[in-house]
């Protein structure tokens, strides 16, 4: 192992830790505004005629709102990308960003040697946001299917 290459990753990781707790951060309390939203526009009317398509149209929308989120976060380290000079320009930082946030990686693009393993970095933040993302949604369908359970029970109740 060469001492000099260790060196040179200590500025990947003073910029990539920070941007990682940033990006987390913003993820989490966006999920969280979303998740209001959520359980308050499905909690209100719960009509078993329109449950499904209520259902689908809010999960939806929800998916949408998460990936917009994605968006967020994937400019936040293609600014920093771009500030550091790792890429030339603001859409081949963009690119990069995305394709390393959900290690995809089959651009061809490489930011500078001297800052590849922030590259890997963010591909790991990558799986911190859509693991927390993937747990969201699963949890609003949890949030949300008894909502129908309950509305069809009540409807049951009332008939007899």
């Amino acid at each position: 192992m060469n001492p000099n290459g260790l060196g040179s990753w200590i500025g990947d990781w003073v910029w990539s830790l920070p941007l990682i707790v940033l990006t987390v951060v913003i993820h989490v309390c966006g999920l969280a505004v979303i998740g209001e939203r959520v359980v308050v526009a499905v909690g209100e009317s719960v009509d078993r005629r329109r449950f499904m398509l209520k259902f689908a149209v809010v999960m939806g929308a929800t998916s949408l709102l998460a990936t917009l989120l994605h968006a967020i976060e994937g400019g936040i380290w293609a600014a920093a990308y771009r500030f550091l000079g790792a890429l030339p320009d603001n859409r081949t930082a963009m690119l990069y960003s995305i394709s390393a946030m959900t290690t995809y990686g089959h651009a061809n693009l490489y930011l500078e040697n001297r800052w590849q393993l922030m590259g890997a970095l963010e591909a790991l933040n990558g799986v911190l946001l859509f693991g927390l993302t993937t747990a969201f949604l699963f949890s609003m369908i949890q949030t949300i299917w008894p909502l129908r359970s309950r509305e069809l029970h009540r409807d049951r109740s009332t008939i007899q």
